[in-house]
């Protein structure tokens, strides 16, 4: 029996890789790709695929938000590099998703489970399971701010606690987590993840740079709106013009 997908990922060779992935299955028919939520809802409504490969975080709607805008829900499989609150969420529900990166064998596995889904006509399970899922994302989103990062490293989930975090540096759509000991890449742009932080734990510098509070040593006005900002590993920044009131703000605070 053949099965239509739809590929639904903002980075052009993530899209590439599940189409590469996919060759071994003969019988799965891939009908669009789509590069954010805009296009995903369109192509969905109008291709109405057996199932799809959606990923978490897009521009403008996320996953979540593409599927709640839909009336007819296809079978879903997560892409996500999302962190270990929205992984539980997952595991209660049972939606199968893929942790990038992931490999030929964890995608085999999240086909056959869904044509399994699909063969025993469970469509209406997987709906109560969304919307439970739902229920649980909201519940995450509700949470004041983020305290930890899941990172799959060597094949396994690793856990940094944002407490161990020296600072994010954005490199694209990515972010690199400099802890004392390691560098991390995490996919979340840098606007987006200075929303998620609390902001009395971790100060934006710069338009690429956020520093954990605990970890600044000293800031020295250099002139022209820049700082001078020492961390206590002995590294040094430069501040962004634009980012003068945080830093004036954050040394009011500590010379309260």
């Amino acid at each position: 029996m053949q099965l239509r997908c739809i590929i639904i990922d903002d980075e052009y060779l993530a899209r590439q890789r599940i189409i590469k992935l996919l060759e071994k299955h003969r019988n799965i028919l891939v009908v669009a790709e789509c590069r954010n939520g805009k296009e995903a809802i369109e192509r969905i409504q109008l291709k109405e695929p057996d199932f799809v490969f959606l990923d978490i975080q897009m521009p403008d709607f996320d996953g979540f938000a593409v599927l709640q805008k839909l009336q007819k829900i296809p079978y879903v499989i997560f892409t996500t590099a999302y962190d270990s609150f929205a992984l539980k969420a997952f595991e209660i529900n049972a939606v199968d998703y893929l942790l990038k990166p992931f490999d030929q064998e964890r995608l085999d596995a999240s086909i056959d489970r869904m044509q399994e889904i699909k063969k025993t006509n469970k469509a209406y399970e997987l709906g109560e399971k969304l919307s439970g899922l739902f229920k649980e994302i909201k519940q995450i989103k509700d949470v004041d701010h983020r305290t930890d990062f899941t990172i799959k490293k060597n094949g396994r989930l690793l856990r940094i606690s944002t407490e161990d975090v020296i600072f994010l540096k954005s490199e694209g759509n990515y972010l690199e987590l400099h802890t004392d000991s390691a560098k991390h890449l995490y996919r979340a742009t840098i606007s987006a993840m200075e929303k998620e932080l609390s902001a009395g734990e971790f100060l934006r510098v710069h338009r690429s740079l956020i520093l954990s509070k605990r970890y600044i040593q000293s800031c020295r006005y250099m002139g022209n709106s820049y700082y001078k900002i020492r961390l206590k590993t002995g590294l040094e920044f430069t501040s962004g013009r634009s980012y003068k009131a945080n830093i004036v703000s954050y040394l009011e605070e500590n010379n309260s």
